[in-house]
């Protein structure tokens, strides 16, 4: 009887322990992309892109390797764009020209991968692994 007390207590205490360990888990790092507006500026479609970077620590550089396919879904281009340094917790605001296209040919955008991501003078695959993307407008963002 005792020993039947004593692993119910033990369980007890294991049971608030994991419960106390889920509330105080530390939130995932985040790198977030979003697609904001698309404006047609001149003879070209240029993309604005707001980036917040919650991923714990200040990125030097940012180059993301971008697929812009038309309405049919055809790839019109693919593109680096360098989307500069990135502090931590500060938005950044981004723009980029798509030259000679509209913006209503616009059907979507890929982001295909992380080309270069230099933290501290190192490369790193936070800018692939704490991706998260979306997109405000009509024009769907991938990745």
């Amino acid at each position: 009887m005792l020993i039947l007390r004593l692993l119910a207590a033990c369980s007890a205490c294991l049971y608030s322990f994991g419960a106390l360990a889920q509330t105080t888990e530390t939130p995932l790092a985040k790198l977030s992309l979003e697609l904001n507006a698309v404006q047609d500026v001149g003879e070209a479609c240029r993309l604005t892109f707001l980036v917040n970077n919650q991923s714990g620590s200040a990125i030097d550089e940012a180059v993301f390797e971008t697929v812009i396919f038309n309405a049919d879904g055809g790839v019109v281009t693919l593109s680096l764009f360098d989307f500069r340094d990135l502090p931590m917790d500060r938005p950044r605001v981004r723009q980029f020209d798509l030259p000679g296209m509209a913006c209503a040919a616009v059907g979507r955008a890929l982001i295909n991968g992380a080309s270069s991501c230099v933290i501290n003078g190192s490369q790193s695959d936070i800018c692939q692994s704490a991706l998260s993307l979306s997109s405000r407008i009509d024009v769907e963002l991938l990745g």
